[in-house]
């Protein structure tokens, strides 16, 4: 094959409608020229990482959303957003996965011509973090506070299933698979440079390591210990095999 003129094809022409409407033009020269590529993994590389910024942009611009539909009390229409966010995130965590189709030797090239760049600089990394307290004291103001509840009314006392709780559930799911990413990403790390290297580019494994013990909305965690100790005060704290053969208590 004629490699120059299939790449000049994926360039497109910017003559159609929908390569003007989608910026194609701009969008496709938004990676390296293929005859600077420092391997045949380097583009592979930057269009995930590129793709992984789009989606974390769509994700902060429904995250403004979901905040303005929680300010309105329009629970349904934020349930719906929330939604969208999972479908991202999910998308996301699958699409690191491409890059474990490199080999560790492959990467160490490409690694560098990333100067003393990291995934931990990333911008939309950054911005979701930053939105999720604000998001949180929106969901606090509209259906704790001036529903005069609390996280226990909702999960326990005055348990009913209803809007509250189901937008609780779509929080805490938001900041499940956020740890998702998070430890989808330290394990490509491990994968590709490893965890044992002297360096990772400044940064250390324990900070990457750190950051998976970040909960958004630890709230919506610690209601499930203080509600497991409760049942557990009430039930006993220890609770025996129903086999035989195991007559050993178990702890809840």
């Amino acid at each position: 094959m004629d490699r120059h003129s299939f790449y000049t094809l994926m360039q497109g022409s910017s003559t159609s409608d929908y390569e003007q409407y989608l910026n194609t033009d701009h969008l496709l020269k938004c990676q390296k020229p293929y005859d600077e590529l420092c391997n045949n993994d380097e583009l592979q590389f930057q269009i995930t990482h590129q793709v992984q910024e789009l989606w974390m942009k769509l994700i902060a611009y429904t995250l403004l959303e979901i905040d303005e539909q929680l300010e309105k009390k329009q629970s349904l229409k934020a349930l719906t957003l929330f939604n969208r966010v999972h479908r991202i995130q999910q998308s996301m965590i699958d699409h690191l996965g491409l890059l474990e189709t490199m080999s560790p030797k492959d990467y160490q090239l490409i690694r560098l011509n990333l100067g003393n760049g990291s995934g931990q600089e990333s911008p939309g990394f950054h911005v979701i973090i930053k939105m999720a307290k604000p998001l949180w004291l929106s969901f606090q103001k509209h259906y704790l506070t001036q529903e005069n509840t609390s996280i226990n009314d909702i999960y326990n006392d005055k348990y009913q299933h209803d809007e509250p709780y189901m937008l609780a559930e779509q929080l805490a799911e938001f900041d499940e698979l956020f740890q998702h990413f998070r430890y989808r990403h330290l394990q490509l790390i491990q994968r590709t440079i490893g965890f044992g290297a002297k360096s990772l580019k400044g940064r250390s494994v324990s900070l990457l390591e750190k950051g998976l013990s970040m909960r958004f909305f630890p709230e919506l965690w610690e209601i499930r210990n203080q509600m497991t100790d409760d049942w557990g005060g009430q039930y006993g704290t220890t609770r025996h095999a129903l086999c035989k053969e195991h007559e050993e208590p178990k702890s809840l």
